[in-house]
């Protein structure tokens, strides 16, 4: 069975291309997992003898199906803990994502079917990221980031990263949350009637239907 630590590098390299398409190189995935290049070097190594990733020196690392599927099982835990925790232990949203990077790999498959069926088999997180079922088929909407949003286009909050709880407690205090509806105004969005003033960096992590 993969380690711990196998599950979060492949995790992190399947959350990579989520949400954009340039595929993760080495040296963003040592930056990603805080670790020095040298360990990701042995490690991807390791991951392409088990049949996990693809990958030529100095190319990109990429998921096999084998690694995908895995990578999804993690993601499906990782993303039904943080709903759970807000859910039922009234955690907030900036507060859930070390809590499950810890729990992931402790609780039993039987606990997260159990935890599943409790919220109602939710198909998104806190976030707005989407939680992949049990067969890892994953739900997503056709989506544009704010940053690169034109002035005046509409749509719906979609997912905020998570990456940072800082700047999650902002956005959150500007009145920005997922499920909001939006039209892209010059220097921020407009809800409501309202344009609201977004704090710095929310641009780059928030994403609207396209």
């Amino acid at each position: 069975m993969p380690s711990p630590a196998i599950d979060d590098y492949l995790k992190v390299v399947y959350a990579h291309t989520e949400w954009q398409d340039a595929p993760i190189t080495p040296s963003v995935l040592a930056a990603k997992l805080g670790i020095a290049p040298s360990s990701v070097t042995e490690m991807v190594k390791k991951l392409g003898a088990q049949g996990l990733v693809a990958h030529e020196p100095y190319r990109a690392v990429r998921l096999t199906p084998l690694g995908e599927r895995r990578a999804l099982e993690m993601v499906r835990r990782h993303r039904l803990i943080e709903t759970w925790l807000v859910e039922e232990f009234g955690y907030a949203w900036d507060e859930v994502h070390e809590e499950a990077e810890v729990l992931e790999h402790t609780i039993s498959d039987r606990l997260l079917e159990k935890i599943d069926e409790r919220l109602g088999r939710p198909r998104f997180d806190p976030h707005g990221d989407p939680i992949p079922d049990a067969s890892g088929r994953v739900e997503r909407e056709r989506f544009v980031r704010l940053a690169e949003a034109t002035v005046g286009h509409a749509g719906r909050v979609l997912r905020v990263s998570d990456q940072d709880p800082a700047l999650l407690r902002d956005i959150e205090r500007a009145g920005i949350s997922v499920g909001l509806d939006v039209r892209v105004a010059r220097g921020g969005v407009e809800a409501g009637g309202a344009v609201i003033a977004l704090p710095a960096g929310a641009a780059e992590v928030i994403w609207l239907t396209a």
